[in-house]
């Protein structure tokens, strides 16, 4: 019936078609989250998984068209998470952590790599340019998960500290590693021996995006002044990323470390962590939709049927090993990582396991190189990527949570989550009643103090100072520019 519909609107009204194709994408998306939120799963799982059940393979609710014409989504929405991650190389900040949390984030990223391309190059001999991509992206963390885990539980300590740091400077290598595999992968796909400019260009490449994106940040900085409206910087900040994946994307270089470079001079020079903010409020449904367009373009049928293979090795396979290959990696170089720079043993027998989670950043560079690379290999690295990053987001809340225990960084008794005085103010002790109480409120306090998260106060002040400039235009309209 909805096939019938959308043949009569191809003729009448093409726009049609798109808009409510994208209406489709966003109730499914948010219903599907109904149902993950009651399985405390995270949102990414919602996303990709509503995106399958409207897809081609099940119910077909979106022309082939509109899935196809999406492509830029995946430009878009890693503009945005690698302009965020910019935030994160705050200068101040990095010369007092950056000497172990980078050895351990070098190792347990890289490790989980090589692993990942020993696997698939040397053990099932799988073209280079598909396991060299995927060795790359085995690299990323996803950190909504354990973020949320982190929060639920209220865990602290040096697990913790250690735990969100490494995270944060995870997918930072993921994009460079990306960068650089993309760039060898293409290279090695076209069959001509391997040369010395194979390496050098990529690097060269690299460096010219960073030092391109460093400048649209400089051009941010002069754009965005005090003066200027949230709103209007808002629309400024948009309107510079998406000028920046153009340019990208007519040179055919991918602008994610560009984008992330553009963040990085824009936090340094200005310290406006609120533009961040307004714009991670700004950004859920355009990752919604593109996280939807990803579970439309997952192939269900490679992954499920014997015919389904790369290089003679059945996709399932492929994505089964990956899976698990890549969780060994990532626990045995946080390990190691740990080892060297002497931390707790708590820290290091267990920050892999809460390393797990794999989504954003990994969907969006499997998308690019699914698209650079085309084809079999193409289709295959997408599929792998999506179906396990289902996996990772269903198991990766569970193991961060156990991960938090064994570390002992949270408990379940009220009297360590929140402190109080067991003595009044004249000395005398308090009774076990009055101290729960007590406790009880402070807890309520800070479960109000969260409600309303960083980004939703940036982006309410923002609608109110619009809302006020509104009023006073108004206000000076009836009376002449003349107020009482």
């Amino acid at each position: 019936m909805l096939q019938s519909l959308y043949q009569n609107l191809q003729k009448e009204s093409p726009a049609a078609i798109v808009i409510i194709s994208i209406a489709i994408m966003l109730f499914s998306g948010f219903l599907m989250t109904r149902l993950t939120k009651k399985l405390r799963l995270p949102n990414v799982t919602a996303y990709i998984t509503a995106g399958i059940l409207i897809g081609p393979f099940c119910l077909n609710l979106i022309p082939q068209q509109i899935i196809t014409g999406s492509e830029f989504l995946s430009d878009i929405a890693l503009a945005f998470i690698a302009f965020s991650t910019g935030e994160y190389f705050k200068f101040s900040k990095l010369k007092h952590s950056a000497g172990k949390v980078v050895v351990i984030t070098l190792l347990e990223s890289l490790t989980a790599s090589v692993v990942v391309f020993v696997l698939t190059y040397g053990i099932l001999h799988l073209q280079l340019a598909f396991s060299i991509i995927l060795a790359a992206l085995a690299s990323a963390t996803a950190p909504a998960s354990t973020m949320m885990t982190i929060r639920q539980t209220g865990a602290k300590g040096d697990f913790v500290d250690t735990l969100l740091q490494v995270v944060a400077y995870d997918d930072i290598v993921a994009l460079l590693a990306y960068s650089s595999a993309i760039s060898i992968a293409v290279s090695s796909a076209t069959g001509a021996a391997f040369r010395m400019m194979d390496v050098i260009i990529p690097i060269t490449q690299n460096i010219g995006v960073l030092i391109l994106g460093g400048i649209f940040g400089l051009i941010m900085r002069l754009l965005i002044q005090k003066k200027r409206s949230t709103d209007n910087r808002l629309i400024i900040a948009i309107a510079l990323l998406f000028t920046f994946c153009g340019v990208c994307a007519a040179m055919k270089i991918s602008p994610l470390l560009g984008c992330m470079s553009m963040g990085t001079v824009y936090i340094n020079i200005t310290d406006d962590d609120a533009l961040f903010k307004q714009l991670n409020y700004f950004s859920p449904p355009i990752l919604l939709l593109f996280f939807v367009r990803s579970g439309l373009s997952f192939d269900l049928n490679a992954l499920i049927k014997p015919s389904g293979a790369i290089g003679g090795v059945p996709l399932l396979l492929v994505g089964i090993l990956y899976f698990l290959v890549r969780i060994v990696g990532k626990y045995i170089g946080a390990f190691i990582g740990c080892l060297i720079v002497k931390k707790p043993k708590e820290t290091r027998n267990y920050l892999g396991l809460a390393l797990i989670p794999q989504a954003g950043v990994a969907i969006g560079l499997a998308a690019l190189g699914a698209r650079t690379l085309g084809g079999e290999a193409g289709n295959a690295l997408q599929t792998v990527i999506l179906a396990s990053s289902v996996l990772y987001e269903l198991v990766g809340p569970a193991l961060a949570k156990l991960s938090l225990y064994l570390s002992k960084s949270y408990s379940t008794k009220i009297e360590d989550l929140v402190s109080v005085e067991e003595q009044t103010e004249e000395g005398t002790p308090k009774s076990s009643v009055e101290l729960l109480i007590e406790r009880i409120q402070k807890i309520q306090e800070e479960l109000a103090r969260e409600t309303v998260n960083e980004e939703e106060r940036a982006f309410t002040e923002a609608a109110e100072e619009h809302l006020h400039a509104i009023s006073a235009k108004r206000i000076n309209f009836f009376t002449g520019g003349k107020r009482k």
